[in-house]
């Protein structure tokens, strides 16, 4: 589904990424691990569109991406979580989940009622502020966002971050319910070791820009994990 092959990223003269490579599939969990500051978040911005990369290539379903402008991806079907959720704080919740029609066709423009079922709270605060929501209820809402451009690729970056253990809880539950449906791949940035563990089905370790560590996350050893992850 999404194959990230060797690609560079700079921000002027200093490079953020180095010859990393990621692969993402169909019905499956792929976590993305590290300490803070290794680059976590520029590979989610490149392979959005939000960063250009500058060297190697980024495809989807075979198709490369790497200069296709971030609606373009929207509405090839991949979605955001960013960190910090960027819900928009005076819109309604109504609101802010119809901001997802945007790559939408006409047709396709509603709030799918399986949504509110992953996230019931979502229902009861339909005309509230996104701003004078809870930090997880936030959180809900954007992932929530995210789906209603009904995404082929859902792309997480930090979804429990701040967050209070009963959402957490929530949230692992509704990621693990999308990989049930085998509808979308799902990239998972975390810092959680235990969620990362229990949700990925391949796991890939960063540490300074690179890839030092990936495979099928049974497979991989979890103490050695913890160690290139710890602060």
């Amino acid at each position: 589904m999404l194959t990230v092959d060797a690609i560079d990223l700079h921000y002027g003269a200093a490079q953020a990424l180095r010859g990393v490579s990621v692969s993402a599939e169909i019905g499956k969990v792929t976590c993305v691990m590290g300490r803070n500051g290794v680059g976590k978040t520029s590979l989610m911005r490149a392979i959005v569109g939000q960063q250009p990369i500058s060297g190697g290539r980024i495809a989807l379903d075979g198709q490369d991406i790497s200069a296709m402008r971030t609606e373009d991806r929207a509405r090839a079907g991949i979605a955001y979580v960013p960190q910090g959720r960027e819900v928009f704080p005076l819109l309604s919740v109504r609101e802010n989940l119809e901001t997802g029609y945007a790559p939408l066709p006409r047709r396709e423009r509603f709030v799918p009622e399986e949504l509110f079922d992953l996230f019931p709270v979502l229902k009861s605060m339909l005309g509230r502020r996104g701003g004078d929501l809870s930090g997880g209820q936030q959180q809900q809402l954007a992932i929530a966002r995210a789906l209603v451009t009904r995404p082929r690729l859902l792309v997480l970056d930090e979804p429990t971050e701040g967050i209070q253990p009963s959402i957490i809880k929530d949230i692992g539950r509704a990621i693990d319910y999308l990989r049930g449906k085998g509808e979308m791949a799902i990239v998972l940035v975390e810092q959680y070791f235990d969620f990362a563990r229990d949700l990925a089905d391949t796991m890939f370790v960063m540490d300074r820009g690179e890839v030092v560590l990936s495979g099928p996350m049974a497979e991989l050893d979890a103490d050695r994990v913890q160690k290139l992850i710890q602060v």
